[in-house]
């Protein structure tokens, strides 16, 4: 009965919870719908909800934002819009900070969230996985000793809390694994072990110098 009961969970729990997320997901996105006019929203049209509207909605907002932001005239926009907002006291001080940490988690170019590490924490002899998140500032450099790197240590298994730690580069190692798998591994407490890539020596880490914060 036993053996039964953790077949049948090992079939519903990773089904039921995929069927929550996505559940939740398309119930939050369609709140975009809000922004449309009463007398054309589903309700009023056909006479009851359609769910999913909000989510088609939301990424023809985002791709219509893509299309505008690409173009010469946009950017233009985008950065006469940008400076109306940094003259706000308040708004200028919190879309500043989350326009840099989101320019660098998804720029191609960056560092943010490309490898994963090993690190020796919290005490020594006792490791975990962390993230590369770049270099400190070069305000925090000069006053560290020798060359070091900013990592995100996240928490198991709710990896969206976790620490930032600035930790020495010889003290660092580089995984022969991908985020995702690197994801998977701590969500699932460790154990969903990951396969490894390639053999053979550890690649190095390069890091670049984090930018000058702007006023």
């Amino acid at each position: 009965m036993r053996r039964y009961l953790i077949a049948g969970l090992l079939v519903w729990v990773p089904l039921g919870i995929t069927i929550w997320v996505l559940v939740w997901l398309v119930t939050t996105l369609d709140q975009t719908l809000l922004l449309v006019p009463e007398s054309a929203r589903p309700e009023a049209v056909v006479g009851f909800h359609i769910p999913g509207l909000g989510v088609l909605l939301s990424l023809a907002i985002l791709l219509l934002t893509g299309i505008i932001a690409a173009n010469f005239f946009g950017a233009r926009l985008i950065l006469f819009w940008e400076s109306v907002l940094g003259r706000i006291p308040v708004v200028k001080s919190i879309y500043s900070s989350v326009k840099q940490v989101s320019d660098t988690l998804l720029s191609e170019s960056g560092t943010a969230f490309r490898k994963a590490l090993l690190v020796e924490y919290p005490y020594p002899g006792s490791w975990t996985i962390a993230f590369l998140t770049g270099a400190p500032a070069a305000e925090i450099a000069e006053d560290l000793p020798g060359e070091h790197v900013s990592v995100y240590v996240p928490t198991t298994p709710n990896p969206t809390s976790g620490f930032f730690l600035m930790l020495p580069k010889s003290r660092v190692h580089e995984l022969d694994m991908t985020v995702d798998q690197a994801l998977k591994y701590i969500i699932s407490i460790g154990v969903v072990a990951p396969k490894s890539r390639h053999v053979g020596a550890p690649p190095q880490i390069a890091v670049t110098a984090a930018p000058a914060a702007r006023n």
